[in-house]
């Protein structure tokens, strides 16, 4: 009845783990645990009981976690940034990345803008492609209608 104590615990400790990081990795583990006290309680050996969880756990996690991943994880929205770049914006400052100089402004929000390339200068009121972005500025190209 000790080994099932043990593996009681081992479950719980994972289970909080899981709560406190979210990372679905350590549920399997859990998982694994339950199941190892079925095989304790059912007589099984010590040697049978750890064969037991590190089959169920890395199986668990190997086969099922991605598919948890992925039915979990289905809303996640682009941000930002996702969406900023390759979209065509106005410059609403001449960019000159010599001078440290440049802005536009994109969705309501007013973005400092770099040059792609350092000789590069775009005159205000041009038309610019986003092609990065560098914490909190924007990379730009000179955007060509046609």
């Amino acid at each position: 009845m000790t080994n099932t104590m043990v593996w009681l615990a081992a479950m719980i400790v994972l289970i909080i783990i899981e709560i406190v990081t979210v990372g679905l990795t350590t549920i399997w583990f859990a998982i694994g645990a339950l199941v190892a006290i079925i095989v304790s309680m059912l007589g099984g050996g010590i040697i049978f009981q750890m064969t037991v969880f590190l089959l169920v756990s890395l199986g668990m996690l190997i086969f099922t976690r991605p598919l948890a991943i992925r039915y979990i994880n289905n809303t996640r929205t682009r941000t930002n940034y996702e969406g900023i770049i390759g979209k065509v914006v106005r410059i609403t400052q001449d960019v000159d990345n010599i001078v440290g100089q440049g802005s536009a402004v994109v969705n309501g929000q007013e973005w400092t803008v770099r040059a792609a390339e350092d000789k590069s200068k775009i005159a205000a009121g041009s038309l610019a492609k986003v092609v990065d972005i560098k914490g909190v500025r924007l990379i730009v190209e000179k955007y060509e209608d046609g």
